[in-house]
This record gives structure tokens, sequence and C-alpha cells, in this order.
């Protein structure tokens, strides 16, 4: 059996590629909000899916592989495979995340797209080691298979719930974070399922090195991402910019007390107004005040008993 060596630069490549899983795992996440709620989901969801299985999950397997070595073995990669598996995994990503995020299944759907995303990291990751190439022949442990794929889904819903049932920036931070570790969690266990032997009369395996392949496409993704990034952000800036600030609080008003036919003012003219039948409005401080004048202030025309109010917070006045 031949030494197989996960971080042959230390612990660059394993942090690098975590970091570069959390932060395609973010945009992502925060596209699939946007589809969720505003408009064109349809490019929102591309562009998560994107995000998600280019830079989160695509990038972050072939950083990881930067670190990837078999002593004593060549190592190269198939170019239409290694693109295929791109491919592969921003498919299968984009059908996850519409399951989520059109709800089809009901309450089932956050499973379903679970499942659907938690495949799609291992789509990627064993077509992209399907990719490369050796004289070394390799296997494969079929029980740590199992349990990555496993950890895969298990986690990948876990970051879906944290986006569907918590809002806010943290709670996707938190979500990505997750995510993160799915992505990196699952790739070095279905690393840690490898063997490789010496075979015996190989031929040197044909496709490029891990450098003159996987840098400029790492790159590339890496720039549409970034892109991604600052449109996300400023279009965010720009919502919370249109948005109408706290309406201020109308001044509270009471309507001016109104004046029932029939009752007078007992001052000065009452008699007149009593002879002429016509009523003398109420006096403007009162109305202003929003206050009634005492009781003792009316009287019935044509009667000599003091009238008593009904209700005081209403408008209306009984006669005694």
């Amino acid at each position: 059996m031949l030494e197989i060596h996960h971080f042959s630069y230390g612990w660059i490549t394993p942090v690098l590629a975590y970091i570069m899983s959390v932060t395609g795992s973010l945009l992502g996440l925060r596209c699939t909000a946007r589809a969720r709620t505003g408009d064109g989901r349809g490019g929102w969801l591309i562009s998560a899916a994107i995000a998600i299985g280019g830079t989160g999950i695509w990038v972050m397997h072939f950083i990881a592989m930067l670190g990837f070595s078999i002593r004593g073995a060549v190592i190269r990669y198939d170019v239409p495979l290694t693109l295929l598996s791109a491919v592969i995994s921003i498919l299968v990503v984009w059908a996850g995340l519409f399951v989520v995020a059109r709800e089809p299944f009901g309450r089932y759907s956050l499973f379903a797209g679970g499942a659907v995303t938690g495949l799609g990291v291992g789509a990627m990751h064993y077509s992209g080691m399907y990719a490369m190439k050796s004289d070394a022949m390799i296997g494969y442990d079929v029980w740590i298979v199992t349990l990555s794929m496993v950890i895969a889904v298990v986690a990948a819903t876990v970051a879906l719930w944290f986006t569907l049932v918590i809002t806010g920036i943290w709670a996707t931070i938190g979500a990505a974070l997750i995510m993160g570790v799915a992505v990196c969690g699952m790739h070095y266990t279905g690393m840690a399922s490898m063997n490789a032997h010496h075979m015996d009369h190989a031929e040197t395996p044909h496709g490029a090195g891990a450098m003159e392949l996987l840098a400029p496409l790492m790159i590339s993704v890496s720039m549409v991402t970034l892109v991604l990034l600052i449109h996300v952000g400023l279009t965010e800036v720009d919502e919370r910019s249109m948005m109408p600030g706290p309406a201020r609080p109308m001044p509270e008003t009471r309507p001016a007390p109104e004046h029932r036919p029939g009752w007078s003012l007992q001052a000065g003219s009452a008699a007149a107004a009593r002879g002429s039948g016509q009523d003398e409005p109420v006096p403007h401080d009162y109305r202003t005040a929003g206050l009634y004048p005492p009781a003792a202030d009316y009287q019935a025309p044509g009667r000599h008993e003091m009238a008593v109010p009904g209700d005081w917070h209403s408008d209306r006045y009984r006669a005694g």
C-alpha cells in the first residue's frame, strides 16, 4: 500500500479551503434569501448555485486537493471531467435550492432540498476524484464513503434550516459556517476512505498538473464570486435606502362638541333667544379646549328647570 498525504503543505490548504467554502456558502445563502423574498427569483437562484456549487464546493475541493499527494505516484487531472464536475455541482445545488425556495413539497421541502444539496456535495466530490488520474490503483472504503454522504446531507439540511427559520445576517453567517463544515467534513471524510496500491506496468497518466489546471480555474471562479458578493451588498444597501422611515404619529384632536337644537345659554340675552327660537352657539373657548360649559349655564327653552348633562364624554345632552 502506498502512503497518502492530505496535508502536503501543512494547514494552509485546509484553512484556505474552509474559508472559500464559507465565503461561497455565505454568498449563496444570501442569494437564496433574496430569491425567496425579492424580484428576479430565477436569477438569484442561479447566482446562489454558482456561489455554493462553484466556490463553496468545487473551489474548496480542489484547493484541498492541492495538498493531496501519493508517494511514488504521479497525479494528473482530466480537463473535461474536471469541468464537468463543476457543472454537476452547480446544477445539483441549484435543484436543491429551488426546492427550498419554492417549497413544492410543503413542510417536507426543507428535507428534500437538504438531501439534494448534500448529495450534490458528494456528487461533486466523487466526480472530481474520478477526474484525478494516477498510475497507482485507488480504492475506497464503502462504509466511510457512506458516512461522508450522511455528513453532507445532515449538515446541508441544518444550514438551510438556519436560512429559512432565522432571519438576519448573523443567522446567514452561522449557516455558512455550518455549510463550510459540511463541505470540508464531507471532503476529508471521503478522502480518508481512499487507499492506493502500486500497479505493475502502469502507464503514465495523461492530463494537466494541479497548478496548471486548477490555479487559473479557481482564480476565475473566485473573481466571479467576488463580483457577486459586491453586487449583493450593493443591492441590499439600495433597498435599505429606499425603505420609508417610520411614520410620525398625528397629533390627537378632539372634535368640537355639537350644540343640540333647543338649548340656549342662560346669560345676557337668554330670554331673547328663547323668544326668537334661535340657539346661541357654544362659546369658542369651550370648543377649542374640548370641554363643555358647566351644567348651570344651560337651560331648556320655555322651561325653568336646569339641564342635567347625560354623558360628559359625548357631544349630546339630555334635557332635564
